[in-house]
Order: C-alpha cells, then sequence, then structure tokens
C-alpha cells in the first residue's frame, strides 16, 4: 500500500483552511448535539433508572480518555481524516485500511440516522413514519413518503457542503448556537416547573444495578451522543491554527457537553409525575410519544416548550447530519490519500471540496435506510463501531512515543501509557457492553471490509501501483477484532451465551486489552518507515499551505 503522497498536479486542488477556533469547537459540539439528546435521557432512565447520571458521566469520562488521545494526535499531525491517518503513520498501511473501512461505515451511518430522529418527531405534524410494535416495544420506521423527505434531507446535506468548507462552517456555528440555547432551556425549564427529588429513591436509585448502569452508557445513546468530538480531528487540516484550536476542540467540546448531559438527565428525572413511574423505570413511556422531551414537556403544560423542542428535533439532527456528511467525505480522501481507495475519491474542486467522497457518501447513506430505517435500531451499531474505529488512537500515541520520541507535541496526554490504555479498554468495553445481537453485524461488516481489500490489492496491481501494507505492523488487528468478537459472543450482553457474566467481564477484558495493547506496542513500524510517513505526510501538508485560497473563518 503507498503512504499518503502529494497531490498529482492533475489534481489541481486541496482542502481549504476556513475553519477557525469557534469553528472548530462548534463543529464537534454541533456533531455531539444532535438525536442523541433527544431520546438518550429516557433510554438511559428505562436501562438504568436515576443510575443513569452516573451513566452519563461513566461515559463521558472514557470518552475523554480516547479524546486526549486523538488531542495529542491531531496537533502532532493536523490532517483532514486524521483518524484514518494515525494508525498509518505508525503502523502502516493495512492497520490504516481496517480502520479507514470501519471509521467510513460508523460515519456514514450518522447522516442517516439523524434524519430518522428528526422524522420521527415530525410524526407529531405529518405522517412520515409508522409504528411497528416489536417484542423489544414500538420502533417508529419510515414510510415512503418519509423514505422521499429523507432523500430530500441528505441532498440538502450535500449541496452546502459542495459550497465548500466556509459555508459548512458558517451554517453551523449558527444551527449550534441555537442548538445549546435549546437544551440549556429545556433543562431550567424542567428544574424551575417542577422537581421530584423522590424519584431517585423511590424503586431504588439502581433498580437494574451496576450492569444496568454499564448497559445504558453503549446501547441507550450515550456514548452515541458524545462521538461528535472527533470532528475536531477529521477536520484539523482545514483550521488555521491547528495547535490551539485541536486540543480546545476535542477536549472542551466532551467537559462542555457531559456537563449539559449529566444536567438533562437530572432535571428529566426529577420532571417525571409518579404517575409514570407507576409500572418501573423499565417500562416508562408517554403515550402519543413523538419524542420524549416534547412529550414530557406536554405533561407539564410547557406547551410552548414542546413546539421549541418539535422545531429543535429538525435543527440538532439536521446540523449533525450535515457534519457527518462532511465528514465522511473527508475519511474516503484521506483513504484515497493513503492508496486505501480510488484516487478519484481524494480530487478536490475549486472550493476544495471533495466533491467524488462527498457523493459515495450519500448514496450509502441512501442504502442503509433499508436494513436500518429507524432510530433505535442503529444508534447500537453506529455507537460499537466508532468506538471500535477509535481504539487505534490510544495504540497510535503509544507507539509514536517510542517511534518518534522527540517529535513536537503541543498537547501530550500525561501519565504516560496510563490514559491510552485505560483508552484502548474502555473502546473494548463499550463494545462488549453493545451486545452481541449488534456486535456481530459490525464484524460482518468487518469481513465485508476484507472483501474491500482484496479488491483494492487487485485494482493497484492492475493498474500498476505499489501494494505496500506493512502486514506485520498491523497484524495485531486480526487478534484484536477476532478476540473482541468472541468475547461479546460469550458475554451476557444482548444475545450473548452467558458464559462471561458482569463481574467476570471486566478482568477479562482488561487481560485481552492489555495483551493487544502489548502486541501493537512490540510489532510497530520501525523508525525509519515511520520518518519516511512523516515527510510524506509533512510534504502534503505544505502542499495543502501552498494552496490555500482565503484567510480563515
Amino acid at each position: 500500500m503507498a503512504s499518503a503522497t502529494i497531490e498529482r498536479p492533475d489534481q489541481q486542488h486541496e482542502l481549504k483552511r476556513h475553519v477557525g477556533r469557534v469553528g472548530l469547537l462548534f463543529a464537534s459540539v454541533g456533531s455531539i448535539i444532535g438525536s442523541g439528546w433527544l431520546f438518550g435521557a429516557l433510554n438511559a432512565s428505562t436501562t438504568a433508572g436515576p443510575a443513569a447520571v452516573i451513566s452519563w458521566a461513566l461515559g463521558g469520562i472514557m470518552i475523554l480518555f480516547i479524546a486526549l488521545c486523538y488531542a495529542e494526535l491531531g496537533t502532532m499531525f493536523p490532517l483532514s481524516g486524521g483518524v484514518v491517518r494515525f494508525p498509518h503513520i505508525s503502523f502502516g498501511g493495512f492497520a490504516s485500511f481496517v480502520t479507514g473501512w470501519i471509521t467510513w461505515v460508523a460515519c456514514m451511518s450518522v447522516a442517516p440516522i439523524e434524519v430518522e430522529g428528526a422524522l420521527q418527531y415530525a410524526t407529531k405534524y405529518a405522517p412520515f413514519t409508522k409504528e411497528h410494535v416489536l417484542a423489544t416495544g414500538s420502533v417508529h420506521t419510515l414510510t415512503p413518503l418519509g423514505f422521499t423527505f429523507a432523500v430530500l434531507a441528505m441532498a440538502l446535506f450535500v449541496v452546502i457542503n459542495y459550497f465548500g468548507i466556509r459555508w459548512f462552517a458558517r451554517v453551523n456555528s449558527a444551527l449550534v448556537w441555537w442548538k445549546l440555547f435549546i437544551i440549556c432551556l429545556v433543562i431550567v425549564a424542567f428544574l424551575v416547573t417542577t422537581f421530584h427529588g423522590v424519584n431517585f429513591s423511590s424503586q431504588g436509585f439502581r433498580p437494574a444495578g451496576w450492569h444496568g448502569v454499564f448497559t445504558a452508557i453503549a446501547t441507550s445513546g450515550i456514548v452515541f451522543s458524545y462521538l461528535g468530538f472527533r470532528q475536531g480531528i477529521e477536520l484539523a487540516g482545514e483550521t488555521d491554527n491547528p495547535r490551539r484550536n485541536v486540543p480546545l476542540a476535542v477536549i472542551g467540546s466532551v467537559v462542555l457537553t457531559a456537563l449539559i448531559y449529566i444536567g438533562l438527565q437530572i432535571a428529566f428525572i426529577g420532571a417525571l409525575p409518579s404517575s409514570a413511574l407507576s409500572h418501573g423505570w423499565a417500562k416508562l413511556s408517554f403515550e402519543n410519544d413523538f419524542g420524549p422531551l416534547a412529550a414530557l414537556s406536554t405533561i407539564l403544560g410547557l406547551g410552548w416548550l414542546a413546539v421549541l423542542l418539535y422545531v429543535d428535533a429538525i435543527v440538532s439532527p439536521a446540523d449533525t447530519g450535515l457534519i457527518y456528511t462532511t465528514v465522511t467525505s473527508r475519511i474516503s480522501y484521506a483513504m484515497a490519500r493513503n492508496g486505501n481507495a480510488p484516487d478519484g475519491l481524494a480530487r478536490t474542486n475549486s472550493r476544495g471540496v471533495p466533491v467524488g467522497s462527498l457523493v459515495l457518501a450519500f448514496f450509502v447513506g441512501l442504502i442503509l435506510f433499508l436494513p436500518f430505517p429507524s432510530w433505535q435500531q442503529l444508534v447500537g451499531f453506529i455507537t460499537s463501531a466508532t468506538v471500535l474505529s477509535f481504539g487505534t488512537g490510544p495504540l497510535a500515541v503509544a507507539a509514536l512515543r517510542q517511534q518518534q520520541p522527540d517529535h513536537a507535541r503541543p498537547f501530550r496526554v500525561p501519565a504516560g501509557h496510563v490514559i491510552p490504555f485505560l483508552a484502548f479498554w474502555s473502546s473494548n468495553l463499550i463494545v462488549y457492553w453493545t451486545g452481541w445481537d449488534t456486535d456481530y453485524k459490525l464484524f460482518i461488516a468487518c469481513l465485508l471490509g476484507g472483501i474491500a481489500l482484496l479488491g483494492n490489492i487487485w485494482h493497484r496491481r492492475r493498474n500498476g501501483l505499489p501494494t505496500t501494507f506493512h502486514w506485520r505492523a498491523g497484524i495485531w488487528y486480526i487478534p484484536w477484532l477476532a478476540g473482541l468478537a468472541i468475547i461479546s459472543w460469550l458475554g451476557d450482553y444482548a444475545g450473548g451465551l452467558g458464559v462471561i457474566h458482569f463481574g467476570s467481564a471486566f478482568p477479562v477484558t482488561f487481560v485481552f486489552s492489555a495483551l493487544i495493547y502489548w502486541l501493537a506496542y512490540t510489532l510497530r513500524l520501525d523508525r525509519q518507515t515511520v520518518e519516511k510517513n512523516i515527510a510524506e505526510v509533512r510534504a502534503e501538508a505544505e502542499a495543502e499551505e501552498a494552496a490555500l485560497g482565503a484567510t480563515p473563518a
């Protein structure tokens, strides 16, 4: 596989550095605050009860461990599509291909789920969805009319992105201010209107035990609601001051939204009327529930707030869908620059937009509406896939500290290997807590990636392109994915065999994570190869700098 290379003359254009400090922070914050907060408070409450507050806090801490690692990497190598490029630098072609495939699968799934979340709330006013009663409860799925609106929404994301990152940054910043205002307004309105402190203890603080607390982290939309921090990394190549802006965007977005989410969960639990809990937390629901927060607002007599929530249910998911359309195109752009995808996906127009990557994300996103026609069906899959792709970041941090100990690190994660290992362990735990019923679909997607890899090798050899994949340096990926699949299958979460139980899962995943961490650290690329990869990355960065066409926004 070829390393990242300098843009060929016939490709002419590069990405533009039009995203400033606030723009990059808001790209992360705007991506985090999507449809997750509209459904997460209810889903977490039914799974963990009042202890959902702990779930939000623990989920935020685990994601922060991961975010810290990417803050170090993002300031070392501020390039768009960084999540894919970091493993390429430290582990070579095979590792970067698998990471890129999983990352792309996860990212291109987000715009569809955000559209589905918006349309579920819109059912209040128009028949965009219909309701099926399944064994697991009611699930809203798209009707043909709803699918038509979903296609139009996805197309709008593409149009805004086509006109460049400057348009994206301006539109997104305005929408994020709106989203922050609405979510804070909901918290204050719930707390001021009514607060039943007894709700936190009447049926026990942890009615489902610690098992429920950790299940909620992975399956209730909690981790999903934090995942947008990555946008500060993916757009690092398009910001005017990466050393200052990337750590602010990555760390600041997680801390800010964690405080907001915890406040929302507390307000939601305290505002619930006693009648809503008559059948226990697990069966908490609202009549004619098109959206739980709007439904609770109506019960509390806050009709005006319910209307604002129905409006925000369009704005918040739409903004996040817009962001992920941007980011998904940058992932395929980065894969093409790494030699892991057709060269056409790396070509940009005069506005610095990778049009081929943008169109590909649009059409594949539409296909996802078919097997996953509802928000509930997609959230667990996206969570598991995204944190799995994040797992390579901590490994790259550990490897690069040995490979390039003297490389400038404007931001450095403290405590040596402690935080990178905790971040990697956290990724594995979240995948495990998601449960086998969801994870097996993810591992099937990984196998499909293997087919794509073989196709890429055939394509490159047929066209006389290099196919240096550095198999040895990335071979740890195979026991990692295989071992994680076995642990999930043997676990007691959502369809597992129940051989590994709640208490034993922690030491099992700890030892497994330690073994893979050590294996990746041991098999890392040699220093000379890494220096060659870095030199090519630097050349690319200089080419992008030379192609700048405007001042930062």
